[in-house]
């Protein structure tokens, strides 16, 4: 039987993508990356609530040394962009990447699929970030497969059941398959509510209000 392990952020892509993959790929082991952002803990708090809710087992992975070397708003003490401000997809991703940070998680991944004998490994990659985040591309995830070939004996394969979707149709599978959205946390801040402000609240507001969702909005946003 197949098993499989997904990278864990906590916010819409990882929720939505675990809901879908759960049972289809036997979702065993998540894992969350803590390199000291903003929003560490509220990342940490919410993948615990949603690998409960779906009785997958949760690991925290703290990497401190991609803290020391992160100089950008979601780590280092500057003000996080504001969402609607950012035309510029160049200027966007340079304001809020994190040094190969897709990249470092994916590998830390097959290391655990190696040594655990796991096939799949589950990302959140979307066609929407794809545009401003290149290690959201399926070209990324097509070489890191190919990496695989080479660095693991398992060769586990990187799934991204999102990779040709809008956070306006991520969210339409959220609701058609009752992903617990009040457990997600997709804010850069890590305040004790999502900002409403910052890219990511505002691509998911934004997806929210597309397909009519009002109860997840005030649910999340008030």
């Amino acid at each position: 039987m197949i098993k499989s392990i997904i990278l864990m952020s906590g916010g819409l892509d990882s929720a939505v993508s675990l809901g879908l993959c759960r049972k289809s790929h036997n979702v065993k082991l998540a894992l969350t990356f803590d390199y000291g952002q903003k929003a560490a803990q509220t990342e940490i708090d919410a993948s615990k609530k949603l690998c409960e809710f779906y009785n997958v087992t949760h690991k925290v992975i703290k990497l401190d040394f991609l803290k020391e070397i992160t100089h950008t708003s979601l780590v280092a003490d500057i003000e996080v962009p504001e969402g609607e401000g950012l035309k510029d997809e160049k200027e966007s991703a340079k304001n809020v990447w994190v040094p190969n940070r897709n990249g470092l998680f994916l590998n830390i991944a097959a290391s655990f699929a190696d040594s655990e004998d796991y096939d799949y490994i589950i990302i959140g990659a979307n066609k929407e970030e794809a545009h401003t985040f290149p290690d959201n591309t399926k070209e990324f995830i097509d070489r890191v497969n190919a990496e695989f070939e080479y660095s693991t004996r398992k060769h586990p394969k990187v799934l991204a059941p999102l990779i040709n979707c809008t956070k306006n149709g991520i969210v339409k599978q959220a609701i058609e398959t009752t992903v617990p959205l009040e457990y997600i946390r997709s804010c850069y801040k890590g305040g004790e509510k999502h900002c409403g402000t910052c890219e990511s609240c505002t691509r998911l507001k934004n997806a929210l209000l597309y397909n009519n969702d009002t109860h997840y909005l005030k649910k999340l946003f008030e």
